[in-house]
């Protein structure tokens, strides 16, 4: 597949479970490599959303977010302050990260991505797996005001997700990629492959 993501038009991707989604976004972060071909990165790109990768268990989300800045050169106590407000898990900020329900730590590897300045956000199979409610508020009002200066490619297995983050859609089947103008014209033939 051959495509390019043009900074401030967000893309939305489709595709049923087990075809690829979350490879896809994987090589376009750097974390998994091509067999063949090559990525272009000339922007800022950030690490897929829920990817625990810098993460320690052992440390609590305060200690975790203070490293995390100083990897990327940033203040950690207005990050530790956004992280706080962000997450909303009170006490357990300040407990080691794997006393924490696996939603908590979902909610901190969120909010640590949409801390940190990204030129593209990736997100695999759309928001963090939570049911806290305030929490999905605030993370679907945070995405929409970063769509407007940022970029957001979100892959998905259901098409009315594309409605709420992308402009523009393709669809991943059979290790091919169709791109689209529109958001319709993906969800046609998405529709249709999955009616066949």
């Amino acid at each position: 597949m051959s495509f390019r993501v043009e900074l401030g038009h967000s893309l939305g991707k489709l595709a049923p479970n087990g075809t690829g989604k979350t490879t896809l976004i994987n090589m376009m972060a750097g974390r998994e490599k091509l067999d063949e071909g090559t990525i272009y990165r000339g922007c800022r790109i950030s690490f897929p959303q829920g990817f625990m990768g810098g993460v320690v268990n052992r440390h609590t989300a305060r200690e975790n977010v203070s490293y995390i800045a100083q990897l990327y050169g940033l203040g950690p106590d207005y990050i530790e302050a956004f992280c706080r407000w962000m997450c909303g898990i009170g006490e357990y900020f300040d407990m080691p990260v794997w006393t924490d329900s696996a939603r908590m730590r979902s909610r901190l590897t969120f909010a640590l991505m949409v801390a940190l300045e990204f030129d593209i956000y990736l997100i695999d199979e759309g928001m963090p797996s939570t049911t806290n409610a305030e929490f999905n508020r605030k993370a679907g009002e945070i995405l929409r005001e970063r769509l407007k200066k940022t970029t957001v490619i979100i892959v998905f297995h259901q098409a009315l997700t594309l409605e709420r983050f992308a402009r523009s859609a393709a669809v991943l089947r059979n290790g091919k990629l169709h791109m689209f103008d529109t958001r319709e014209e993906a969800k046609q033939l998405y529709d249709y492959e999955a009616d066949s």
